[in-house]
This record gives structure tokens, C-alpha cells and sequence, in this order.
């Protein structure tokens, strides 16, 4: 089941809204097939782990045990359903690490194998593919993106100088690992004072890899268009009370910010299947989904340098779960006390 983690942790940031799934196929003890979901809308593991049988194993597959890191899907999907396919080459059994939460799975896929004749068994390291799929399950479970915050901060604990100007204070491995993190998240969130001052670009250009949609709080909308959140290179969400519009890839959403805003941007999010969301500052933005408890994880850098005085960096009432150097920069990674989800030391990000 280890080896089914690993591999489904190779579809990352392919797969989505998909979870990611790993499969292996075992014949007594010895691995014949492999497989992972590459890519959205492509086969599916278990398809791509008999595929990989060779064809002197053949034969062997009704006398092995598939394990599966997520219950194989039992509906038509962009792919013919995965627990059928498995009752048709008679594998022997199935052991799974994760129910599926998707609720046109959610135990059906157990029940088309179990009635086949084929035992079931499902629980096998489950907090790892809990992690390892935690966007999906959260979005399923919850009917909300999983939230992640990061920022960086000075080894004196602030964000920036007093008067919010531009600063970087991470070195480029830094920089160029949070490009990677954008390509895997659906969304990534800054407020109206980080367009303003930083004018972010908002995108994952430093690496290969999907583009996330962009959200910008403008209540007023008096954010000037030449800013780069509105260029061209990403879909993008201005979110105001104003007006509610689609103009080009931009589309202006209407909130109430007097009423639980946060809460009811993550609805829109959940409405439009954004699985994920990365917040990216500033301080008060970031302070809002701290105070009302709304974050499952939290990524913070903390670079070698000081300022004299600044805006001050967000503050954790929980200690770190994971800690590592980036560079000359230091990570941490929090994990909401609350959360369904917790981190599973020795697993990545």
C-alpha cells in the first residue's frame, strides 16, 4: 500500500478535481503491474496497473490481490468504472487504503466487487492517503476548498515594512517551490493591499504546470486595471459588493462583505469545483481565516534577515508538524488542531 501512495503522489497536480491513486497488483508476493491515474480524464490506476501486467502474468491475475489506495469508482465518468473492470478479470482480491467520499462512489464501488464474490478489505493506511488526497476529500467532506496560508517573514516576525511596500524576502529555492505549490492548487487568494503594492502576477511561470484561478478581495473596485491580476495569463476572480459579471477571463463576484464573506466565497468555490485555494497575504487577509478558525494548513518561510520595525507576521496558537531548510530559508508547516486531516510525518506537501 506504501508503494500504491507513491505512485498515486506521481499524478499530482494532473489529476484534479480527480484524487490521486495509486495501484499495485501482487501475486504471491511477487508486484506484476503498476499503476497510477496519470492525468484527468485519462485511465484511471487499477486500468493502468493490469495494463501493466506483462503478458507471460496474464494468467496470474485471477489468483492476485489488487491493492488500491481509493475505493475503485463504480460510476461512468470520463472512464467506464474501475470496480466492474476488476469483477471482469476476476482478481482474487482487493485491499484499499481509502473509502471514496464522491458520492457516486461512497461504498458502491466495495459492493459491485464484494457482490462478485470478491473479499474486500479497506482501512490499510488510511491517515496516508487521507493526507496525500486531503484537498479531495476536504471538498467532499466538507463542501468547501482546503485552505493552505503561507507566507514569509523576517527571523524578527514581520511580513513587511511599516509601509506595506514590496520586499522580498525569500531566496529563489524559496520562490521557486512556491511556484510549484501554485501549479498544484486550484485557486490562490491575495487581498486588495498585496494588488495594490506588490502588484503580484499571481501565476506558477517558474515551473511547468496548470495556472490557478486568481482571487482578489476589491470591495470598492479601486484596484486600477493595468494591474498584472488582471492581464490575460490566468482566469481570474475579482471578488466585490458591487457587480456580478463576466468580462473576458475575468469574472466580478458578487459578496456581502458585512456577512461572513470568507465563508461565503469558499461556497462560490465549492459551487465552481475549486478543490483548493492558496493565500498568499496579506496580513489582514490572512488574519481573517486565522480568527474564525477557517484553514486546514498553513506553510510558513522565515528568512535570514531583520527589519526594524513592519507589519506583523501572523501568529500560531499550535506548534509546527514539519519543519526543513529551503535554501538559506527556513519552513515550517502548521496543521490546524481541528482538522480531519492531519499530517503524516514522512510525507511531502
Amino acid at each position: 500500500m506504501q508503494r500504491c501512495l507513491e505512485l498515486a503522489a506521481m499524478g499530482k497536480g494532473h489529476v484534479a478535481p480527480n484524487p490521486m491513486v495509486g495501484a499495485v497488483l501482487v501475486h504471491n508476493g511477487r508486484i506484476i503491474g503498476e499503476g497510477w491515474h496519470k492525468h484527468y480524464g485519462q485511465a484511471h490506476a487499477e486500468v493502468n496497473c493490469l495494463q501493466n501486467v506483462a503478458e507471460t502474468d496474464w494468467q496470474l491475475i485471477p489468483e492476485s490481490v489488487m491493492y488500491v489506495s481509493l475505493e475503485p469508482c463504480a460510476h461512468y465518468g470520463k472512464t467506464p468504472p474501475c470496480a466492474t473492470r476488476l469483477v471482469q478479470e476476476h482478481v482474487k482480491e482487493v485491499i484499499i487504503c481509502n473509502d471514496d467520499p464522491f458520492d457516486k462512489v461512497a461504498g458502491r464501488g466495495m459492493e459491485i466487487l464484494k457482490q462478485a464474490g470478491i473479499p474486500v478489505t479497506s482501512g490499510l493506511l488510511a491517515p496516508e492517503g487521507k493526507w496525500l488526497n486531503r484537498r479531495f476529500f476536504c471538498f467532499h467532506e466538507q463542501q468547501r476548498p482546503y485552505i493552505i496560508l503561507k507566507w514569509a517573514k523576517t527571523n524578527n516576525g514581520f511580513l513587511a515594512p511599516a509601509d506595506s511596500s514590496r520586499m522580498q524576502l525569500t531566496g529563489k529555492p524559496a520562490q521557486e517551490l512556491v511556484h510549484k505549490w501554485r501549479a498544484e492548487e486550484a485557486a490562490i487568494m491575495v487581498g486588495t493591499t498585496t494588488a495594490r503594492n506588490d502588484n503580484p502576477q499571481l501565476t506558477a511561470r517558474l515551473v511547468q504546470g496548470a495556472q490557478p484561478l486568481r482571487i482578489v478581495l476589491d470591495r470598492q473596485l479601486t484596484l486600477p486595471a493595468n494591474l498584472n491580476i488582471y492581464a490575460n495569463d490566468a482566469p481570474t476572480w475579482i471578488v466585490n459588493e458591487g457587480k456580478e459579471t463576466v468580462e473576458g477571463h475575468v469574472s466580478f463576484i458578487k459578496l456581502d462583505f458585512n456577512n461572513m464573506l470568507l465563508e461565503q466565497l469558499m461556497h462560490r468555490l465549492y459551487n465552481a469545483g475549486i478543490q483548493s485555494v492558496i493565500v498568499e497575504g496579506g496580513a489582514r487577509l490572512l488574519n481573517s481565516f486565522i480568527e474564525i478558525g477557517l484553514w486546514d494548513e498553513a506553510r510558513v518561510f522565515t528568512a535570514p534577515v531583520q527589519l526594524g520595525n513592519g507589519i506583523h507576521a501572523p501568529v500560531f496558537n499550535t506548534n509546527a508538524v514539519f519543519k526543513t531548510a529551503i535554501g538559506e530559508d527556513a519552513l515550517k508547516l502548521y496543521v490546524n488542531d481541528k482538522s480531519n486531516y492531519p499530517y503524516v510525518g514522512g510525507m511531502e506537501l
